[in-house]
């Protein structure tokens, strides 16, 4: 009976603290939900009528643009337009300036081959330029007007007549060369003619990736064409298929065959670039090359001034020694100094075949084209220092530049 009375005062205290508890609640509700929930209630409403009111609605939350399309992954997703009209408006500009600067070339030569009884046919090949003086000095590459080549296979005349065609001008123009330089790929040649529409050069040094860029050219013979894209790297070191270095500017600008002496320009139509490679392949797209016209700009005025860029010169021969030649032969990394010639620079100071050139003006080098780019950027008459590594020991020999003959 005791244990039943226990049960029967814990079911009434169990009771007890269930009352308290429910008391507690009600309490509780009336004294904080109730008015929390009504508040809530009430904000929801003047915020629903304050979206009603569009000046309210903006101030609040800004406004959007709701894609309605059918084709929306979300039933209200925002999107922000973007308007082409200024980017239109960018292209047409710079077509319109520049495109009555942009000429048509096209050479002929001949053709011969020894195996059909040396047989020469003749040929023609197009291209672009870029008209630089309203008297007639066009600016293009130097692979589109020289034509000279040989092989075992054949032999490619140099050309044999260059002719011109000026925008909306149907009349052909014979042109003349006036100076090539194959270092840096690049040509001038001359129409008679005045009053012509010169391009505008720009500062290739200030040109920045990601910009605007537009090549206009004669891309397979189609004259007066233009792409549009935007520039995908500086500096780029770039080997053409002869295996010559050049260092230029890299676009996605659409190149194609015949657009090689033509421009590409900034979105103020200013000439920043001589287009002169492109990379093309299974799985190559949008990767073309041109000259900065910085570098264009001086070897022009040379090859107006003496047909020919003045260079200054050392006076030899030399093979690039790599770390596993170099061990091989007992040497060290550098150029090897295979011949010199007669009367020249490097005769007059010292400098004698054996020799390995491992520096220039304190500067390590591996390559002769890594030498020959310091030498370039001095001034005929410039002396520099040359490291030579001969007999298993250093010296230095002072060489005065003199001109490249």
């Amino acid at each position: 009976m005791e244990e039943n009375s226990n049960s029967e005062e814990n079911k009434k205290e169990y009771k007890q603290v269930n009352s308290y508890s429910e008391k507690k609640k009600s309490s509780f509700g009336k004294s904080f939900v109730l008015p929390f929930f009504s508040g809530i209630l009430g904000t929801t409403m003047v915020i629903g009528t304050c979206f009603g009111i569009p000046q309210i609605k903006e101030k609040l939350i800004g406004s959007t643009i709701v894609n309605t399309s059918s084709q929306s992954n979300s039933p209200a997703s925002t999107a922000v337009p973007i308007s082409l009209t200024e980017y239109s408006e960018t292209s047409t500009y710079v077509a319109s300036k520049v495109l009555p600067s942009i000429v048509g070339i096209t050479i002929e030569y001949s053709v011969t081959s020894p195996f059909a009884m040396n047989l020469t046919q003749n040929a023609k090949a197009t291209g672009s330029g870029i008209i630089i003086s309203e008297d007639g000095y066009i600016l293009t590459n130097n692979h589109v007007v020289s034509s000279s080549s040989s092989s075992s296979f054949y032999s490619v005349s140099e050309a044999t007549k260059i002719t011109v065609n000026l925008y909306n001008d149907n009349t052909e123009y014979e042109a003349k060369i006036i100076g090539t330089d194959s270092v840096t790929d690049l040509a001038v040649i001359k129409i008679e003619k005045s009053g012509l529409t010169a391009a505008t050069l720009g500062n290739s040094d200030a040109t920045k990736v990601g910009e605007f860029s537009m090549a206009v050219g004669n891309p397979l013979g189609m004259q007066s064409s233009i792409t549009c894209g935007v520039i995908s790297a500086l500096n780029r070191k770039v080997k053409d298929s002869d295996g010559k270095e050049y260092t230029l500017i890299q676009t996605d600008t659409a190149i194609n065959s015949g657009n090689s002496g033509g421009a590409l320009v900034n979105a103020n139509g200013e000439v920043i670039g001589i287009n002169t490679l492109k990379l093309s392949g299974s799985g190559i797209e949008g990767m073309g090359f041109a000259i900065p016209v910085n570098l264009a700009k001086p070897i022009s005025e040379q090859l107006i001034q003496y047909n020919k860029v003045k260079r200054p010169y050392i006076g030899i021969s030399g093979i690039n020694i790599d770390n596993s030649t170099a061990s091989y032969y007992k040497l060290v990394v550098g150029v090897y100094v295979k011949s010199v010639e007669d009367f020249s620079a490097a005769q007059k100071a010292g400098i004698k075949a054996g020799d390995v050139i491992t520096k220039i003006d304190g500067t390590e080098i591996k390559t002769m084209d890594e030498l020959n780019n310091i030498k370039n950027s001095h001034n005929i008459g410039d002396e520099v220092t040359l490291t030579i590594h001969r007999d298993n020991s250093d010296t230095e020999i002072k060489v005065t530049l003199e001109e490249q003959p």
